[in-house]
């Protein structure tokens, strides 16, 4: 069975996304010891709430060099695929660098914001992450910010202007909404996770 670890981030969806991984048949550790998630097969970077909060704890754990330098398959969850890009508006904040591109908030003039509900996935490239997976799959959002669709998009969604919904990028992933809270489509993107 891999050794996969969520990343102790402060996030507060990591009791479900350990329940939905257990569901699957893996028991993950909560962990912010550098050594423990550099030895892991597979690493959650979770998390709910606030980029600046987000960086600061790991600032603070001393975890940014350590997840900027991971070799391993890595999957960030809603927040936590926001700070593996460049920067966020919310807070100015500058995030992890990992992949190109700003987080930047949805027009609270034309859209309600945070987005928050089901919304369809659209697929716009293939790859293993995203296997058995189709366009028109629901999966659940809660956000106010997100990246706009790039080469490193594997599927998108459309809430205004279309964003990001899962990407990819050498060994790091990402899905802005919660896998955990997604039903079987969730299920099956989380195995495909563990099975990489």
């Amino acid at each position: 069975m891999a050794n996969v670890v969520l990343v102790d981030s402060g996030g507060s969806n990591i009791g479900s996304l350990r329940f939905a991984l257990q569901r699957l048949g893996v028991d993950a550790c909560l962990t912010d010891d550098a050594e423990a998630i550099r030895n892991a097969d597979r690493v959650i970077l979770p998390g709910v709430g606030a980029a600046d909060r987000g960086m600061a704890r790991l600032r603070e754990r001393g975890l940014v060099d350590t997840v900027r330098g991971l070799i391993q398959p890595v999957l960030g969850v809603c927040l936590g695929m926001q700070l593996l890009f460049e920067h966020s508006e919310e807070g100015n904040t500058p995030c992890l660098g990992i992949l190109p591109g700003r987080l930047r908030r949805f027009d609270g003039a034309t859209l309600r914001v945070p987005h928050m509900g089901w919304n369809a996935l659209r697929i716009e490239r293939a790859a293993s992450l995203v296997g058995g997976i189709k366009s028109g799959d629901f999966v659940y959002f809660v956000h106010s910010y997100a990246a706009a669709v790039g080469v490193e998009t594997l599927a998108s969604c459309e809430y205004g202007p279309a964003f990001s919904a899962v990407v990819c990028s050498g060994n790091f992933f990402g899905m802005q909404f919660h896998p955990e809270r997604s039903g079987e489509v969730g299920a099956r993107l989380l195995r495909n996770f563990l099975d990489l």
